[in-house]
């Protein structure tokens, strides 16, 4: 594993087209949810010494919001395509009735403190800088009455990119 250094990542495709895992808790108690809401970016510090930031979406219905409420880090893993029905399960299914993973079949793995998956390709180390709920009182119409018309809000989580493991 290695500290982030900024590679062409295919930013634009990788959580709409690729989805991924976001994972909260620690190797003895987590959880994790598929997401395809997701930036990478920098932020904070002058020009030159911007943080290399991971920005994940969550809405608060989902078990692992209350897991990335309340860590210091978490971690965001992509996967090959042929892992795109395990993701998908993971998608559907929560934690709170049951092992999930198990049940998709994907084996987790401790890395920097928290939990990835061995069958993952990449995946970022982040350090939570912050969060916060999106206010209705600052969204675009469109998205206020046609999105969250009749759904909470999701939640913003920022988190530095600590570490990499690129396996691709």
């Amino acid at each position: 594993m290695e500290a982030f250094e900024a590679k062409n990542y295919n930013i634009f495709e990788m959580f709409n087209k690729q989805w991924a895992l976001v994972t909260a808790g620690d190797p003895s108690h987590y959880n994790t949810c598929t997401i395809g809401w997701g930036s990478l970016g920098s932020i904070w510090r002058g020009k030159a010494h911007a943080k290399a930031i991971a920005t994940v979406y969550v809405n608060p219905d989902r078990y692992t919001w209350e897991f990335l409420k309340e860590s210091d880090t978490f971690t965001i893993a992509f996967f090959p395509e042929e892992y795109r029905e395990a993701l998908s399960y993971l998608g559907s299914h929560s934690g709170r009735d049951g092992d999930k993973v198990a049940a998709a079949g994907l084996t987790p793995r401790e890395i920097a403190g928290g939990v990835s998956f061995q069958e993952a390709n990449l995946s970022f180390v982040c350090r939570k800088l912050y969060q916060a709920p999106f206010l209705r009182e600052g969204m675009a119409e469109e998205i206020s009455q046609g999105i969250y018309k009749n759904w909470q809000p999701h939640w913003e989580f920022i988190g530095e990119i600590i570490e990499v493991e690129d396996r691709r």
